[in-house]
């Protein structure tokens, strides 16, 4: 069992699945760099696929202790077309001097999300017209 992912069970052949980045962006030691990859970043995450999703959005905690660890301050979430393009993304040579100069110049958390494939074309069509029968 080591190694799988729960995604990885409903992994459908010729259905790819979306990879998404979420970084809280804890606290600024430097503007100006921050102000910099602000500029630049955005190049990087389109040349591989990625779309920004959230930016600095409002925020709840819905679950846990509400003055917990975790409030998040500047969140971010990137959505890629696959979690190997994330990766990708994320090791470059394109994005590396930006990440060192954002990890300097900042306190910040971030995780990779591998997530669930797009629903097939026949279960949604079918999905339309069956009707549950309760």
């Amino acid at each position: 069992r080591s190694g799988r992912t729960v995604a990885g069970r409903f992994q459908t052949k010729g259905f790819g699945m979306s990879a998404y980045f979420i970084f809280d962006n804890i606290k600024v030691h430097n503007q100006e760099a921050i102000d910099r990859y602000i500029r630049e970043a955005p190049a990087t995450v389109a040349a591989f696929g990625g779309k920004y999703r959230a930016i600095f959005g409002q925020t709840l905690v819905v679950e846990g202790d509400p003055n917990g660890d975790w409030k998040p301050k500047l969140p971010v979430i990137i959505e890629f077309p696959s979690f190997e393009k994330a990766k990708a993304w994320y090791f470059s040579d394109m994005y590396r001097p930006l990440k060192e100069l954002r990890t300097g110049a900042q306190d910040s958390t971030g995780v990779l999300i591998e997530g669930l494939p797009p629903m097939p074309w026949f279960v949604k069509l079918f999905g339309r017209f069956m009707k549950p029968r309760y």
